[in-house]
């Protein structure tokens, strides 16, 4: 498709306008009824979908969740909003949902608007290479540009998005997706049901290095990764192999977006983090634990079971389970919180001291009067 012409202007007849998607509509009493919400009001409204309490126009729903924005029910121009007990409106032509966490049931409402992602045939695209000794289940799905390396299999229903790279002796479980350009190395183990997003690699090596007279000489890296079954890996991100054994993510681990794991870290099941966390070698996160974005954790260090790390801190020390942590060096959020706290009263503390100073440069050189 040609556009532009050879002047550089847009060529006739192409438009670049947004284009606009077919949108099923649905009343609130359907939506009331998809999240188990009590309608308080008109049913009958049609809505498009979901939107920010403060920007939704007249075909549209929202929600609140934040009591702080309870002012915003007035002026809104959304036609129905969730919330939650208590929580009352005069606006007319507002229509109420009532439910008991209106966070979740939004989640349900804009699951019931989002469009299906389209689901790749199954087969292999002729652009691809899949070695002759590599095991493909029913149903997988192997899109242009991907390659699958020998002795690898991947299981039914698995899908690979258009350059994704599988190396040799990879496993790869039942219904997971690897979108593109992820990257698999060798002897890669990955669960059921996984979800891989662009860019990510897995397998690579850790980084170890040992000083010589000659310079840095290379630690072999001879292990592998292990995944579990329902694991999310977001964009860009590097989980390394073991040095030797394996770097593991537990099962229902949820990871963000580019984020690093160091070689023979563990990380439970059911862990969270967030975007740019960085793990060092051999650090271990207990199942359920929570870290916020940019956090970092150093080497052979433990995070337990629940624990909740908050953002940019930086781990130096073993967290115990359901500790709450925050701050350089990381330390409970109470310990941090009153540091902060005397931090910001230097200056007064500072503008005390010179007073005081003064005060007593004065009295000593009135005591020296009194002497002579």
């Amino acid at each position: 498709m040609r556009l532009f012409g050879p002047s550089g202007r847009l060529a006739q007849g192409v438009n670049l306008e947004p284009q606009t998607t077919l949108q099923v509509a649905r009343t609130l009493s359907e939506i009331a009824a998809h999240c188990g919400a009590d309608l308080e009001g008109d049913g009958s409204r049609l809505i498009v979908g979901p939107a920010d309490l403060g920007r939704a126009g007249s075909q549209e729903i929202s929600f609140l969740a934040n009591p702080r924005y309870v002012p915003l029910l007035e002026t809104t121009g959304a036609a129905g909003v969730l919330v939650g007990p208590g929580v009352e409106s005069t606006r007319e032509g507002l229509t109420l949902l009532r439910v008991q966490d209106p966070n979740r049931a939004f989640t349900a409402v804009v699951d019931l608007f989002a469009p299906a992602e389209a689901t790749p045939e199954p087969g292999v695209h002729p652009s691809a290479f899949v070695h002759s000794s590599a095991e493909l289940g029913d149903g997988v799905s192997i899109g242009p540009l991907c390659s699958v390396g020998p002795d690898s299999m991947l299981a039914a229903g698995v899908v690979l998005h258009a350059g994704v790279q599988i190396a040799d002796r990879v496993r790869v479980g039942a219904g997971s997706v690897l979108h593109p350009n992820v990257v698999l190395y060798s002897r890669v183990e990955m669960g059921e049901r996984c979800l891989i997003h662009g860019g990510t690699v897995i397998g690579s090596d850790g980084f170890g290095f040992e000083p010589t007279a000659e310079g840095w000489r290379k630690i072999p890296q001879c292990g592998t990764v292990i995944l579990g079954d329902d694991v999310e890996i977001g964009a860009n991100c590097s989980i390394d192999r073991a040095r030797f054994g394996a770097t593991r993510i537990g099962n229902q681990v949820k990871i963000d977006n580019l984020v690093q794991v160091a070689h023979n870290c563990h990380i439970g099941d059911a862990a969270l983090l967030v975007s740019q966390v960085g793990l060092a070698g051999s650090a271990v996160v207990g199942q359920r634990a929570v870290l916020a974005g940019q956090v970092g954790v150093g080497g052979h260090l433990t995070i337990g079971d629940g624990a909740q790390i908050g953002g940019q801190a930086g781990v130096t020390g073993h967290v115990p389970a359901g500790a709450e942590y925050t701050g350089w060096p990381a330390r409970p959020v109470r310990a941090a919180l009153r540091d902060v706290a005397q931090a910001r009263r230097i200056p007064q503390l500072r503008e005390e001291l010179r007073d005081l100073k003064k005060r007593l440069e004065e009295l000593e050189e009135q005591l020296k009067e009194g002497q002579r």
